[in-house]
């Protein structure tokens, strides 16, 4: 068994830790204006923690890429998320910030540059990977989040186990994948598209749900696959399904979901004979030089 296939399929318990760990600590007051920031698939985790804590009405949150920070604006405090806390653009982004604003970092590594940065931390140690591709470090980081925000990460744990034990969706012939969801679910349609394009160097895409109509339904076709990781805006189903793409839906859970990508995903990694710890021209963290 691959580290990516062990990794992913150890989801559920490392959801439950994270949930745990998330009752015993309070991350910042409800009404705090906060920066959810990282890169790659800790960018995607930003995201949806930014859009389930503005559904929830808790308090100003956004989402950066580390390396676009916008100068100058003032947050009561920002996450900084990077599993091996080595990330070159996240550790710039953290010392910008350190001086004005608390600086809390989410990652899987005790003593690494970006703990001796940061004002607080959360080590996640115990979602720790092996392969170079994010599955459980990433999505336990985002249920330490969801759940300290009233996310039911129990539920989402329980739901992904039944991914887990039926078969994979089957996703045949296909050799374009787009991913669509609303809130937090367009943020993992994110990371469940850069999944497939990590793992399978595949023609991949995602998009809030709504936006698909906008111009990117143009490109589907007989080839292509539609995952839809909620259960938002059904009426869009047809009008791609008229464009010869087959839609995929498994319920109303994306971060649930987003294991049955990661099932499906295996299940090509098996059908093509890739090696999933391999991926081409990635490395487990970026570091700079100068």
């Amino acid at each position: 068994m691959s580290s990516f296939e062990h990794e992913f399929r150890t989801q559920p318990e490392m959801w439950r830790r994270a949930a745990e760990l998330a009752s015993d600590v309070t991350l910042f007051p409800s009404d705090a204006r906060v920066a959810f920031v990282g890169c790659g698939t800790s960018l995607y985790v930003a995201q949806a923690a930014a859009a389930y804590r503005n559904e929830k009405m808790f308090g100003e949150s956004y989402a950066f890429p580390a390396s676009e920070m916008p100068p100058g604006r003032k947050y009561d405090a920002a996450v900084m998320i990077s599993r091996s806390g080595t990330t070159t653009e996240v550790l710039n982004a953290t010392a910008a910030l350190a001086p004005h604003t608390r600086t809390l970092a989410i990652t899987a590594v005790d003593d690494s540059p970006l703990v001796h940065l940061a004002a607080e931390r959360i080590l996640l140690s115990f979602a720790d990977e092996q392969s170079i591709v994010q599955t459980r470090f990433a999505t336990s980081a985002l249920s330490l989040l969801l759940a300290s925000f009233g996310w039911d990460v129990g539920a989402s744990a329980n739901r992904a186990e039944v991914f887990l034990a039926e078969q994979p969706e089957e996703v045949g012939s296909a050799d374009h994948f787009v991913f669509l969801g609303r809130g937090v679910g367009a943020a993992l349609a994110n990371e469940a598209a850069l999944k497939v394009r990590e793992v399978l160097s595949a023609f991949t895409e995602s998009y809030p749900t709504m936006e698909y109509r906008h111009g990117p339904i143009s490109a589907a076709g007989e080839k292509s696959l539609v995952w839809i990781l909620d259960d938002a805006e059904p009426s869009i189903d047809a009008e791609i399904e008229a464009t010869g793409a087959r839609v995929v839906r498994r319920g109303n859970d994306p971060l649930a979901g987003l294991v049955g990508v990661h099932c499906a995903v295996q299940q090509l990694v098996i059908r093509r004979g890739v090696d999933p710890d391999h991926p081409r021209f990635l490395v487990r963290s970026i570091m700079l030089n100068g």
